[in-house]
């Protein structure tokens, strides 16, 4: 039997971000008989998925650090990789990717780098560390071919590749279509029920969501539940509640699509910084019966199953996870053109897309989807079907197998050429 490849996954911290959540959903369609994956992070926080990585076959490690600590922690990490031998190093965003070049530098182990978002959107000291220690890698993945650009328009004056020139290769976000289906009859077990989530309130509550026949609930309970009329239009999203997504501006047009469509509602799926500030533009706007914050759930698939519309306000992107999900679900998507977004939905049969700052036009497609029926179902179905033939998780595997192959294959190479 031939030895296993050892994978490990280097990243900052285990949140519940997009770039997180691939680690165990590509994991889980690997060939597990092939490679054998590890994890290592370094900053502990709450509503973190080590349980979905180590349920999808991951050995998770953690060695506790904040982000400048990162460089103290090189020979820690080189010597973890050398107890367990491991064959590739694969990191995940800036400071993650920083650290195992200098991990790599006195190693002979490849280092896969997967690059999430374009490099203007990063601080200084993330842009500029990424960018002077970028040429100590084998390879980095781009998850758009906008991200990919963003890359080589900022490598431009840097020899980029060990030894040679930089390879960039663009593997797209994909998902898991089998898994994310529309359920006609979105079902859950809520141990936390609480009336707090009735009427509009804006107090996150975690759903124990348990999707099995036996105690499927109907979806006009689960709508209920939070407090949502189960005749009314939904428009939601699945994020991170932070800068990037500007949900202030997502809540100004949801205020201005409930001027001309009354009885729609808005669902909100995720938690952050932002939080706070947008309860209070809730409730200040006196439309408060109309929104729903339900808190980070581990199980998506039921919200984005009572979603009509999926909304995006983002300023920048990589290639958005939730969007997929959303997409595979039958959900058309209205959104900014931002990051990797422009190459997935095709404008006028997914959904509608706008520039970055042509957010207002946002409004009026909602608008348009939630009066015509016929339109909304035509999407709906397209949406699904330009995930399932182009961006499915089967796909990214492959390309990623093939990475993980061919960069072992190079070292095997040298070993022998050197011997």
């Amino acid at each position: 039997m031939n030895k296993k490849i050892k994978i490990l996954h280097l990243i900052k911290s285990l949140g519940r971000g997009g770039a997180e959540k691939l680690i165990p959903e590509t994991a889980l369609m690997h060939d597990q008989e092939h490679f054998e994956f590890h994890c290592l992070y370094f900053y502990q926080q709450k509503n973190n998925i080590v349980d979905e990585l180590e349920a999808a076959g991951i050995q998770v490690h953690l060695i506790p650090s904040s982000n400048l600590g990162l460089f103290f922690q090189v020979r820690k990490v080189r010597a973890f990789a050398k107890e367990l031998g491991i064959d590739i190093i694969h990191a995940h965003l800036p400071w993650a990717g920083i650290l195992s070049r200098f991990v790599g530098n006195k190693l002979n182990i490849p280092i896969v780098y997967t690059e999430h978002n374009t490099w203007d959107r990063y601080n200084k000291v993330s842009y500029w560390g990424n960018r002077m220690s970028f040429k100590n890698q084998d390879i980095a993945i781009a998850v758009s071919n906008e991200v990919a650009l963003s890359m080589q328009l900022n490598s431009m004056i840097d020899p980029y590749k060990r030894g040679g020139r930089m390879k960039i290769k663009v593997i797209q976000n994909g998902v898991n279509t089998e898994v994310f289906r529309r359920m006609s009859d979105a079902g859950c077990r809520m141990s936390d029920a609480d009336t707090s989530l009735r009427g509009g309130s804006t107090t996150p509550k975690q759903f124990d969501l348990n999707i099995t026949p036996s105690n499927l609930r109907p979806k006009d309970k689960l709508i209920s539940s939070i407090g949502i009329p189960p005749e009314a239009k939904v428009i939601g999203i699945v994020a991170v509640f932070r800068d990037q997504k500007r949900l202030w501006v997502w809540i100004d047009l949801a205020l201005k699509i409930l001027q001309r469509c009354e009885n729609t509602h808005f669902l909100l799926v995720g938690d952050g910084e932002w939080r706070s500030r947008l309860e209070k533009q809730i409730v200040e706007s006196g439309k408060s019966a109309h929104f729903h914050l339900v808190g980070v759930q581990k199980q998506v698939i039921p919200y984005l199953s009572l979603m009509d519309i999926y909304l995006s306000t983002s300023e920048f992107e990589g290639l958005p996870i939730a969007m997929l999900e959303a997409m595979s679900c039958e959900v058309p998507v209205v959104s900014t053109r931002a990051g990797g977004i422009g190459e997935v939905v095709q404008h006028g049969v997914q959904g509608f897309l706008s520039e970055i700052e042509e957010y207002d036009e946002l409004a009026d497609y909602c608008i348009e989807l939630i009066t015509h029926p016929t339109l909304h179902q035509r999407m709906a179905t397209a949406a699904r079907k330009r995930v399932v033939e182009h961006f499915s998780m089967k796909r990214m595997v492959e390309e990623l197998e093939g990475v993980y192959d061919s960069v072992i294959g190079r070292i095997e190479t040298t070993k022998t050429f050197t011997n």
